[in-house]
């Protein structure tokens, strides 16, 4: 069992991605390690990775709401528990589907960047 609650993960996953976005702002930065193609394969190839499992985390999440939903544990602050289960599920299962297309783009753009290099 982790030390780490989920929420905290998925927030650990976010911080990541940050992170990231700020070590890519810019080609040829001169850090060693944002230079060559190989790199951007290897950010995409990781991205995609991630792309890939966070289907299975979305249904996850979903599985624990419809649990709790079905032993009578969920109340609305707005009283309106029926359409914001309807709400949450359209949008997880929205999300499941956007994540299988980034995973199935992230695939493509991967196959793509495989065979170039950089030319002295």
């Amino acid at each position: 069992m982790t030390d780490k609650t989920p929420a905290k993960l998925a927030d650990d996953a976010y911080e990541a991605l940050r992170a990231l976005n700020h070590a890519t702002l810019a080609p040829s930065r001169g850090d060693e390690d944002w230079q060559f193609p190989g790199d951007a394969y290897s950010v995409v190839g990781n991205l995609s990775q991630m792309a890939m499992v966070l289907p299975q985390a979305l249904a996850q999440t979903e599985a624990l709401v419809k649990h709790l939903d079905s032993g009578g544990n969920l109340r609305s602050d707005r009283d309106t528990l029926d359409t914001d289960l309807a709400a949450t599920y359209e949008g997880l299962a929205e999300a499941q589907a956007a994540a299988q297309t980034l995973f199935e783009a992230l695939n493509r753009a991967h196959s793509g960047l495989s065979p170039i290099a950089y030319k002295d």
